[in-house]
């Protein structure tokens, strides 16, 4: 790949052992990225295994779309987010498909960009939007909403229990235009402690209010169960309670799937070390009955 030793697969090996992909499968990431996971499973699947990418981020697409030029006609790649999975798998010829992978959140690329503010230590514009297309930006929600409303998605999508505080803050200092300055705000409210910044919960529950991660989620899962075939799998990566506890659910409870994590699968310790992100990935896998 050209763009992408930067930028790992979290869970890359046990992803790819979840999936047993192999020659003649048709597969999707829904979560395409940089298409590390892309790259393993068309690899895993070759000669004539063929995957559909989807991502919502036109920027991660135009890297992936170079780093898997070389699979050609093996590799369909779609701009879009997950919500439409089945419609889009159904478009191109991938219902039915062996396998999906979703890597939930945010990749490594989105937080390196400071143009786009997914990253507190950046003065990049308070932007957060994964699709440049939609509307609504963090900057918005953090200078429009009243203060027990800013409360409230802060509490939910950060599960912050100081919420209340921090909005007050936050509203006092408006307008807010970049990361650097919110996470500031925050800091001042909240003080130092540790290794976590303290504003760690708060953009983490913009991000998610920006960009519907979890209405998406909950509207995707059922997607899956649909778009695979019998014997086909599911690998779904989370990287907070939040996610984590909808996929886990959703899985215990459908009577389509059986579950193959009885407890998810964790990163060891030597990926931790290369990719901190991979720090608080949470796998689970089903297979269709």
């Amino acid at each position: 790949m050209s763009q992408d030793r930067a930028h790992v697969a979290v869970l890359y090996n046990s992803v790819i052992e979840a999936l047993a992909p192999r020659d003649g499968g048709r597969f999707i990431d829904a979560t395409l990225g940089a298409g590390g996971h892309a790259a393993g499973i068309l690899d895993a699947s070759a000669p004539t295994g063929r995957l559909l990418g989807l991502d919502a981020d036109p920027a991660a697409l135009a890297i992936a779309s170079e780093n898997l030029a070389h699979y050609g006609e093996r590799v369909l790649l779609v701009h879009s987010n997950f919500e439409n999975l089945y419609a889009i798998a159904a478009a191109h010829g991938f219902a039915s498909a062996d396998g999906i992978v979703l890597d939930l959140g945010l990749s490594s690329m989105q937080l390196s960009d400071a143009a786009r503010g997914f990253s507190f230590l950046t003065d990049g514009a308070l932007d957060m939007r994964f699709n440049p297309d939609d509307e609504t930006t963090a900057a918005d929600l953090v200078n429009s909403l009243g203060e027990n409303e800013l409360a409230n998605l802060i509490f939910e999508y950060g599960e912050e229990r100081a919420s209340r505080r921090l909005a007050r803050a936050i509203v006092y200092a408006r307008p807010i235009s970049t990361a650097r300055q919110l996470a500031e705000v925050v800091e001042r409210a909240l003080g130092r402690r540790g290794r976590i910044h303290p504003a760690t919960r708060t953009f983490q529950a913009l991000r998610i209010a920006v960009n519907r991660e979890l209405q998406v989620l909950d509207h995707v899962l059922p997607q899956v169960v649909e778009t695979l075939k019998p014997g086909g799998r599911v690998a779904i990566i989370a990287f907070h309670s939040l996610e984590d506890r909808r996929v886990k659910n959703f899985f215990r409870e459908s009577e389509h799937l059986h579950v193959l994590t009885k407890h998810p699968i964790l990163p060891m310790d030597e990926e931790i070390a290369v990719n901190p992100r991979s720090r608080s990935a949470k796998l689970r896998v089903a297979e269709k009955i």
